[in-house]
């Protein structure tokens, strides 16, 4: 004899349980938020597999934009994509290689930088970001950004789910370049290491402002792509060469240490008021390097090199035709004009600079040692009668 009870469990066997109101994903509604709080940004690039997407975190409702110092930024049609579709030129306001980080800043058409933008955007409260406590090992984390140019217009950023794998010291290198922040990094286990991700926001599962993604670097100690974050509060300490002269007039080299941080960096450039570390003028034409460009035809002609001075320090480096300069000692080359002016201002003979060059499909790192300018060939002597040699008489 069945019982009411014993027919409930039968269809319960049979159709499953009652059905429940799903559960809202807490990690899906934090992702949402903080989607509205980054932007997609598209620069130069775009030729020879230099990608020309990243991504920015809005730290402003005037839409002051936090990303890194890359050679997307080489562009004078900078452009950023709003999480509502929006398309939107923007500008660079300054950058500091040593922290590897620009603000730039959104600017509508008919506005001028110093002008108020009219906009009203979600931001993340980078002061209150910078003084909340870092996150430990164990801690999940959201990384989200424009990895591989999923997204365009109003389509929602890439996001990935993990935790902090470590809390420590950068040792990571471009190349055979040691990389400028030696500071504190998050070391993450979701693979952040992608074309794009650079300039994303790592995020706690409240979705407050942990770091900023950085970009695809090896670790040092084990040769392996990391995936890190610059944190908020991040900071390292710069060595500055000093030149002084004694009372002879010689010179002396000297080194001084100074300390920038990521909020100091934020606070000041969004005044308008941040100077980057600046690195030692040298008066004179700087280092001979041997390299002769394609002709310099407009005000950024890329510094495609067009050929090389046999025996010079470019030739002995192994320097090419058809290579083109991207980035000189950690900073990116926007043109030919760019890198004669960094060569005349921060470099002599016995210099040596670290280029980072495009070669085919790859991204070379060269090492050059300026050597002493070659003397400039003598004015040649004005042509005069021909000489007329008498034969000797038999």
């Amino acid at each position: 004899m069945f019982t009411r009870y014993s027919v409930f469990l039968a269809a319960v066997a049979l159709l499953g349980a009652p059905a429940l109101a799903p559960a809202a994903d807490p990690f899906a509604e934090t992702a949402e938020k903080a989607n509205k709080k980054l932007v997609k940004v598209f620069g130069a690039g775009g030729f020879q597999r230099i990608n020309n997407y990243g991504t920015g975190i809005v730290i402003s409702k005037e839409g002051h934009v936090l990303t890194v110092a890359s050679q997307l930024l080489d562009t004078t049609a900078l452009v950023v994509h709003l999480y509502d579709g929006q398309r939107l030129p923007a500008q660079v306001i300054v950058t500091e290689p040593f922290l590897d980080v620009a603000l730039i800043k959104i600017r509508p058409e008919g506005k001028k930088l110093d002008e108020p933008t009219g906009l009203d955007l979600d931001y993340f409260d980078f002061e209150a970001a910078a003084k909340r406590p870092p996150a430990a090992p164990g801690d999940w984390i959201l990384a989200m950004s424009n990895t591989f140019e999923i997204a365009l217009r109003d389509e929602p950023l890439s996001v990935q789910r993990g935790v902090v794998s470590a809390y420590t010291k950068m040792a990571g290198r471009r190349g055979i370049f040691e990389f400028p922040y030696t500071g504190d990094v998050y070391v993450v286990d979701a693979i952040t290491n992608n074309p794009g991700a650079a300039g994303g926001a790592l995020l706690n599962r409240k979705g407050e402002l942990l770091g900023i993604i950085g970009r695809e670097i090896k670790n040092t100690l084990t040769e392996t792509w990391m995936n890190y974050a610059i944190p908020v509060g991040g900071k390292v300490d710069v060595k500055e060469k000093t030149i002084t002269k004694d009372k002879d007039g010689k010179e002396i080299e000297g080194e001084k240490v100074t300390t920038i941080s990521m909020p100091e960096f934020v606070s000041l450039a969004m005044q308008g008021k941040y100077k980057p570390v600046k690195r030692t003028d040298v008066i004179g034409q700087g280092g001979y390097h041997g390299i002769v460009f394609v002709p310099n035809v407009v005000e950024r002609t890329p510094a495609f090199i067009e050929d090389v001075v046999p025996g010079s320090p470019a030739d002995k480096a192994g320097l090419r035709p058809d290579d083109l300069v991207s980035f000189v000692d950690g900073e990116p080359v926007v043109s030919i004009k760019a890198f004669d002016e960094f060569i005349k201002k921060h470099t002599r003979t016995g210099s040596k600079i670290r280029l980072e060059v495009r070669r085919g499909e790859t991204l070379q790192p060269i090492e050059v040692e300026l050597g002493a300018h070659p003397p400039k060939p003598s004015k040649p002597m004005p042509p005069g009668p021909p000489t007329v040699t008498t034969p000797p008489k038999k």
